[in-house]
């Protein structure tokens, strides 16, 4: 006979489905810790990973480009010192060392708004801008201005900036792989568009002067970063206990080296 519960029973014999299973409490227990465990040291994990990566990141991040806004907080009583110092480093009467302070638990450099000898992006920028508007004028006064003309110009300024940011570094480098944040190695590189600047008004101004100038304004940055170097790796980098000898050497072809450097750049061609 049919039975009147549920097909469990056919008219040819054929069981019918079974009732679904009572679920078990230990069971769901046991698989409720068990996912519980699982996901929390998991979580655990991944947030011990994420957390060292960032440290990681963060420190080489700080180490080689540090924070480009740190290098644009600069005021006008800021920006006439520098370029006193730029321009005349021998009349720089203070200390050369940057000014430390206490942040989040350990030292940090205090931004240029505040530090005379910290450098800055600011002053490089503008003083590159200045070096192409004065290559524009010179090549509109010979009647030789073109785009192309002062687009080789401007080529020829960054190819420079990148020479002189080249050398600084490879002098760290050789003087036991010294390392120094990047965007510092940049601004003490683009401070010589200062006195090419210069060097290039002169020649607006007085034809005559140019050579003068020039000579005069390429020791004068040779001083200037000698000082600056000498500081980074004496005091920033605690460096001078090895090669001190060999320090001096390199140094100087670095003062040298400014003189081929500022000829080059001070070249007006428009082609």
């Amino acid at each position: 006979m049919y039975n009147n519960l549920g097909n469990q029973a056919g008219p040819t014999g054929m069981q019918g489905p079974t009732g679904n299973p009572q679920p078990s409490p230990f069971g769901n227990a046991f698989y409720g810790a068990g996912s519980g465990l699982i996901r929390g040291g998991l979580g655990a994990y991944g947030e011990r990973f994420l957390g060292s990566s960032s440290e990681f990141m963060q420190s080489n991040i700080s180490k080689y480009f540090s924070n480009p806004q740190y290098y644009f907080q600069v005021n006008d009583q800021y920006v006439r010192n520098k370029l006193k110092v730029i321009l005349f480093p021998f009349l720089h009467r203070g200390h050369w060392t940057r000014i430390t302070e206490p942040v989040g638990g350990r030292l940090s450099y205090k931004p240029p708004i505040f530090d005379i000898n910290a450098p800055d992006l600011y002053i490089p920028f503008m003083a590159f801008a200045t070096y192409i508007i004065l290559a524009g004028f010179s090549f509109g006064l010979e009647g030789k201005f073109t785009p192309e003309a002062l687009s080789i110009q401007f080529t020829r300024g960054l190819a420079g900036w990148f020479m002189q940011v080249l050398l600084l570094k490879g002098l760290l480098y050789s003087l036991g792989g010294v390392e120094a944040p990047l965007l510092d190695m940049v601004a003490y590189g683009g401070y010589t568009f200062t006195g090419l600047s210069l060097t290039m008004l002169a020649r607006l101004c007085w034809s005559s002067s140019y050579y003068v100038v020039m000579v005069s304004t390429s020791f004068l940055m040779g001083v200037f970063l000698l000082k600056t170097m000498k500081r980074v790796l004496f005091t920033e980098m605690r460096s001078y206990e090895k090669h001190s000898s060999r320090q001096h050497y390199l140094l100087l072809f670095m003062v040298i080296a400014q003189f081929p450097l500022f000829w080059w750049l001070g070249k007006i061609r428009a082609g």
